[in-house]
């Protein structure tokens, strides 16, 4: 029998002992622990990018944010619903087991599958440049990188992964475009506007050569501050940051860019199929629930 005292040990020994009641004591089909071990494994890469060691360390928030970090991914919807139902079923498990006395998990549901598929929330324009203007009021360098990290973000609506996991060789500011590794390590090419252009200029020449001083980020395109590569967790932080100064109360996240990107380039015309290969979606059917259905827009388009 566990007991609270333990609550401090790796969560990834707490995993391997829910994975193998799952498979004594319950008895799961082998596919199924397969999918378990796969989902959890997420999570423990989640959990260590937070620096938590322990169980007792993860909170309510972590786990809400392990959800949105797979949605961001480009997780299929029904795979995001599984892997929270996996983290609720280890949380719960840790707490009969006597580990921890708090179920952080329990209140976290997974969101029913059509709904992951809707439009999400969409920033205004005016919203989305007073996110920009609040990204630059971080200090010294840091400003530059955040405004320009926020920037490529909406930009070309990339994800968090994608936009800390660029290299220089990726960028063409001549050209006026970047290269994405998305999911499955597919490498798109995508043009960037004018504004999002102008802060990584500034960055790339003004910020980053400073912060690449500090240590050996090698190739990175964002650093951190002891010149390493800036991870996943530390790209979520940076647009929290910024959010916080302008607008508190919204829950921004690097999906609420990455929507309104989609939305207001087709709320422009622009083709569904064009912004697909933008997105890099697999499929167009991904893109679609991003276009806003109103009363006038036949008319528009026609």
């Amino acid at each position: 029998m566990w007991c609270f005292g333990r609550q401090n040990e790796g969560v990834e020994i707490a995993v391997e002992e829910y994975l193998g009641y799952l498979g004594l004591r319950r008895g799961l089909a082998r596919n199924t622990l397969v999918a378990y071990r796969r989902d959890l494994g997420r999570y423990l890469l989640y959990v260590r990018g937070l620096g938590i060691e322990g169980l007792g360390g993860v909170r309510v928030a972590d786990v809400r944010a392990f959800g949105e970090a797979l949605r961001d991914e480009g997780l299929a919807p029904a795979s995001v619903a599984r892997a929270l139902v996996a983290v609720r079923g280890f949380h719960a498990f840790a707490v009969s087991a006597g580990w921890v006395a708090v179920d952080v998990a329990g209140g976290v549901a997974p969101p029913p599958v059509a709904s992951v598929r809707r439009r999400g929330d969409v920033l205004s324009p005016e919203s989305v440049e007073a996110l920009f203007v609040a990204a630059s009021a971080a200090s010294g360098v840091f400003g530059l990188r955040d405004r320009a990290l926020v920037e490529v973000l909406y930009g070309c609506g990339a994800r968090v992964s994608e936009a800390v996991g660029m290299d220089l060789a990726d960028v063409d500011l001549a050209a006026g475009t970047i290269g994405l590794r998305g999911s499955g390590g597919r490498r798109r090419v995508v043009p960037l506007g004018a504004s999002a252009l102008a802060a990584l200029d500034v960055y790339l020449m003004r910020a980053r050569p400073e912060l690449a001083a500090s240590g050996s980020g090698g190739a990175a395109v964002f650093l951190n501050a002891r010149g390493g590569r800036l991870s996943r967790q530390s790209g979520w932080a940076v647009l929290a940051d910024a959010a916080g100064r302008c607008a508190p109360e919204r829950g921004i996240s690097p999906r609420t860019l990455r929507s309104s990107f989609a939305t207001h380039l087709l709320d422009g015309g622009a083709d569904v199929r064009v912004v697909q290969e933008l997105l890099g979606h697999s499929s167009v059917s991904t893109t679609r629930v991003y276009v806003r259905e109103t009363p006038d827009r036949p008319h528009q388009m026609y």
